[in-house]
C-alpha cells in the first residue's frame, strides 16, 4: 500500500485549530451564546476563620438588573463534606453555601445573578456582612509544632524508607544537611475559570473549562445529588489547565445552582483576582535534605523531609519526595512528608506537583554535595545512575538519563564553561555562572476510548474522530488527527477532531502527563478496529486503502470505537520520562538581578508524536521554572489572613525579555513496555528541575547559596558568600 500521507506521527506540522484561535473563532466555553443569558458574580468572605452572623441584601436587591442573591439561607440543598476531612479528587464534590462557617479569606459565601456581567459585580459590592470572627491561623511558622503524619500524600505513601539513613550518613565522606523552601504559587492560565450552565427540564448543560470531562459530569451529578445521564459537560477548548482545572470547583457549583433558581441560562466568571482563592494553588514547602556520599561521589544516604500545608476542610498534600525516591541509587534512604492546617484555601494540583517544587530542593542539593566533593556535579549524577528504581526494585521500561546528561553537556559546552571554583567568570559588571539538573517524572498510560467515523465520496474517504479528551493548549487536535492520519494513511486535511464533549467516548481527560500517550492509543485502536471491520466487510486480507475496502464493501459510512489500556507487563515496570537541564544566568554585581542567558533542555520523553506542539510544551514548562526561580511568590497578610498578592501587578510572571536563548533537544526513543506507541508525558517534565539549575547558576556565579525561592535580587545582595 502506498503511503500517502506527510502529516502521520512525527512530522513537525502547525497546530490544526491555530487558525480558529488566532481569529478569535475557537469556541471557548464563556463565549457561547444563548438566548435570555444572565451573569453571576460570586460574593467572598472578608474573614479568614469564623461564621456568618448577618447578611444585609436590602441595598443589592434594589438595583437595576439584580435578579436573584444567593446565600447559605437560600441555596440548594447539595451533598456536603457533612465534617469529612479528606484528600481532594479530581471527580470529588465541590459544595457551596452549605453552612455559615467560613474557613479562608474570599472563600465563597454567595453569589448575584443580574442581566449584566457589571451589574452583579456591582450589586455584590453592596452586600454587608456581618461574621463572629475567630483567631485564624495563616502563619506557617507559628504552627511548626502543629505538623502531623497524612495517610497518603498525593496518593502516595506519606513516608518510605530503606536502609539506615544515620549510618550512611555516619559513614561519608562528605555529607550536607540543608533547608529550602519554595512558597506559595498561584495559578494563572489566559482563560479563566468560566462556566455557562444551562438546564432543561432535570437535565443540565454545562460549558466549563475543565481538564477532565468524565470527571466533571461526576462532580456534577454528586454534588446535585442527580443521575449523571442527566448531566452533560462541553468544553471544546481550554486556555490553560495546569492542574487547576483538573477539577470542577465551587464557582461551578454556583453557576450551575444560579441557573437552576433563576431558570435562565447563566454564565460565571472567576475574576483574575478570585483566582489567588477560588481555585487552588501550590503550597509552601520546607524541604529539608540530607545527602551523604564516598570519595568516589557514590550516595551513602539520601534523605528528604517535607513539611506544607493544608486547609481545614481538605487534606492535600503535595509529594515532594517522589523524584527523590527513585532518581539515584542509594543503600539507605528516608522521605518523609508532613502537613499543618492553615486558615488558607486548600492547595491543589499544580503542573509537576511534587516534582516542581521537590525537583529544586533534590537537586540543589546533589549540586551543593558535588561542590563538597569538589566533583563535576554532572559526573555526580552519572556516577549515581540506576537502571532500576531503587523504591520498588522494579526496572525502568526505558531510562536514558545519562543519555540526557551527555547529550545537553555537550551541546552546552558544559566542560569548557563550568569552572568548580564561584565566581570565575566576569563580563563588565555581570558575573556569569553556570548550572545544570537531571530530571525526572511519571510517564502514566490510562485507558482511553475514542470513536472513528469513515465517509466515503467515490475514491476520497474522510475520517472525523471523536473523543472526550481535552485540548489544554497543548497540541491535542493536531497529535490526534496527526495518529489517525498516520493509522489509516490519509492526508490530515481529510482528517476532522472533535474533543471536549461528555457524549463522545471516555477518556481520561488531560493531567498528569498522560494525556498524549493515553489519547494516541485510544484514537489509533479505533482506527484500527475501522481498518479490520471493513477487511471483514470486503471478505479480504490485502493491504487496501481504507478507500479501496470501502469501495470493495460497497460501504459510504462506517463508524468503529476502540479502547486502549495498560497491559499486565506495564506495571511490572517503573515507566518515567527523564530529561536534563543546562543554563547560563548573569547576575549584577550591584543590584543582584539575576537574567537568563542561554538554557538547554534535553528531554527522553518516548515517540515525538508532533516535534513543534512537543518543543511548545518544553518552552513554556522552561518559562514556568523561571518563574518559579526568580519571580514568582504570593505574600499572606498576617492580619486579615488574605493573600495580599492579588493582580499581575504585584504577583510577577515571566515576559519574553526575561527568557534568553533555548535550545531544546529530544533524545530518540520508544518505549513500547509504556504503550504501543511508545509514547510518553511531557509535559509536566519541562517544569521539573528548571529551578534547581538557575539557583545552582547563580551559585557558581556568586557563591552565595539561595535555598529560599525566589531567587529575588534582595535575597542575592543578602545571602552570604559561602564559596
Amino acid at each position: 500500500m502506498e503511503t500517502k500521507t506527510k502529516t502521520g506521527i512525527g512530522n513537525p506540522i502547525s497546530r490544526l485549530e491555530g487558525k480558529l484561535k488566532v481569529m478569535g473563532k475557537a469556541k471557548y466555553s464563556s463565549e457561547f451564546s444563548f438566548e435570555n443569558l444572565a451573569f453571576a458574580q460570586g460574593i467572598q468572605s472578608t474573614i479568614a476563620s469564623g461564621r456568618i452572623t448577618a447578611i444585609d441584601t436590602s441595598e443589592a436587591e434594589k438595583q437595576e438588573g439584580v435578579l436573584k442573591i444567593i446565600t447559605y439561607q437560600n441555596a440548594l440543598e447539595l451533598k456536603d463534606y457533612n465534617g469529612r476531612f479528606e484528600s481532594p479528587s479530581t471527580k470529588g464534590i465541590s459544595p457551596s453555601l452549605q453552612t455559615p462557617e467560613v474557613h479562608f479569606y474570599g472563600e465563597y459565601i454567595g453569589v448575584v445573578v443580574a442581566e449584566t456581567f457589571e451589574q452583579a459585580r456591582y450589586a455584590a459590592n453592596l452586600i454587608k456582612v456581618t461574621y463572629a470572627e475567630d483567631q485564624h491561623q495563616t502563619n506557617f511558622e507559628e504552627h511548626l509544632d502543629s505538623v502531623y503524619k497524612p495517610d497518603k500524600a498525593n496518593g502516595n505513601p506519606a513516608d518510605t524508607s530503606w536502609g539506615d539513613l544515620e549510618a550512611g550518613l555516619n559513614q561519608a565522606a562528605a555529607k550536607i544537611d540543608v533547608t529550602y523552601n519554595t512558597p506559595i504559587e498561584h495559578h494563572h492560565p489566559m482563560e479563566l475559570h468560566n462556566i455557562i450552565a444551562v438546564w432543561e427540564g432535570d437535565n443540565v448543560t454545562a460549558y466549563a473549562s475543565t481538564q477532565m470531562v468524565e470527571n466533571a459530569v461526576t462532580t456534577i451529578a454528586e454534588t446535585f445529588q442527580m443521575p449523571k445521564e442527566n448531566v452533560r459537560v462541553i468544553t471544546p477548548y481550554v486556555g490553560g489547565g495546569f492542574g487547576s482545572k483538573l477539577q470542577l470547583r465551587e464557582h461551578a457549583t454556583l453557576g450551575i445552582m444560579a441557573a437552576k433558581m433563576v431558570g435562565r441560562p447563566v454564565q460565571l466568571t472567576v475574576t483574575r483576582h478570585e483566582m489567588f482563592t477560588a481555585i487552588g494553588f501550590r503550597q509552601h514547602n520546607r524541604q529539608r535534605m540530607r545527602l551523604g556520599a564516598d570519595k568516589d561521589g557514590n550516595l551513602t544516604a539520601v534523605g528528604h523531609d517535607t513539611t506544607s500545608h493544608t486547609s481545614f476542610t481538605e487534606e492535600f498534600q503535595e509529594t515532594c519526595g517522589l523524584m527523590t525516591r527513585m532518581l539515584y541509587k542509594t543503600p539507605n534512604s528516608l522521605v518523609t512528608h508532613r502537613l499543618m492546617k492553615l486558615n488558607l484555601p486548600s492547595p491543589r494540583w499544580m503542573r509537576a506537583p511534587g516534582e516542581a517544587p521537590g525537583s529544586f530542593a533534590l537537586e540543589s542539593a546533589m549540586d551543593e554535595l558535588a561542590h563538597e566533593l569538589g566533583m563535576d556535579p554532572a559526573e555526580l549524577r552519572i556516577q549515581n545512575d540506576t537502571q532500576v528504581d531503587p523504591s520498588n526494585d522494579k526496572p525502568f521500561s526505558s531510562r536514558q538519563l545519562v543519555e540526557c546528561i551527555r547529550i545537553g553537556a555537550k551541546k552546552f559546552d558544559w566542560k569548557n564553561k563550568w569552572n568548580p571554583k564561584p565566581g570565575h567568570t566576569q563580563k563588565d559588571n555581570w558575573m556569569v555562572g553556570y548550572g545544570m539538573s537531571a530530571s525526572s517524572r511519571a510517564a502514566p498510560y490510562l485507558k482511553s476510548s475514542a470513536e472513528v467515523t469513515l465517509k466515503r465520496d467515490g475514491d476520497a474517504v474522510t475520517a472525523v474522530l471523536k473523543t472526550d479528551a481535552t485540548d489544554i493548549g497543548t497540541g491535542t487536535y493536531t497529535i490526534l488527527g496527526q495518529t489517525v492520519a498516520e493509522t489509516l494513511n490519509l492526508d490530515i486535511k481529510d482528517v476532522q477532531v472533535e474533543l471536549g464533549d461528555s457524549k463522545f467516548p471516555v477518556s481520561p481527560g488531560s493531567g498528569g502527563s498522560w494525556g498524549a500517550a493515553s489519547f494516541a492509543n485510544g484514537s489509533r485502536e479505533a482506527c484500527l478496529n475501522a481498518i479490520n471491520n471493513l477487511k471483514t466487510l470486503a471478505s479480504t486480507d490485502e493491504d487496501l486503502t481504507v478507500a479501496e475496502l470501502m469501495k470493495q464493501a460497497e460501504l459510504y459510512e462506517l463508524t468503529a470505537t476502540g479502547t486502549a489500556a495498560p497491559t499486565e507487563e506495564f506495571d511490572d515496570y517503573s515507566v518515567y520520562s527523564f530529561g536534563a537541564n543546562f543554563c547560563e544566568v548573569w547576575v549584577d554585581k550591584d543590584t543582584g538581578m539575576v537574567r537568563l542567558e542561554h538554557f538547554v533542555n534535553v528531554a527522553s520523553a518516548g515517540k515525538i508524536l508532533n516535534p513543534k506542539t512537543a518543543y511548545g510544551q518544553i518552552i513554556g514548562g522552561i518559562t514556568w521554572g523561571v518563574g518559579q526561580a526568580l519571580t514568582e511568590h504570593s505574600e499572606v497578610e498576617p492580619n486579615h489572613g488574605n493573600f495580599i498578592t492579588r493582580s499581575f501587578a504585584d504577583y510577577h510572571v515571566p515576559v519574553n525579555l526575561d527568557l534568553g536563548k533555548i535550545d531544546v533537544v529530544f533524545v530518540p526513543e520508544e518505549d513500547y513496555i509504556a504503550n504501543p506507541m511508545g509514547v510518553k508525558g511531557i509535559g509536566e517534565l519541562g517544569i521539573t528541575s528548571i529551578a534547581a539549575a538557575i539557583g545552582n547558576a547563580v551559585f557558581n556565579a556568586t557563591g552565595r547559596r539561595v535555598r529560599d525561592l525566589p531567587i529575588t535580587p534582595q535575597k542575592v545582595i543578602t545571602t552570604p558568600v559561602t564559596a
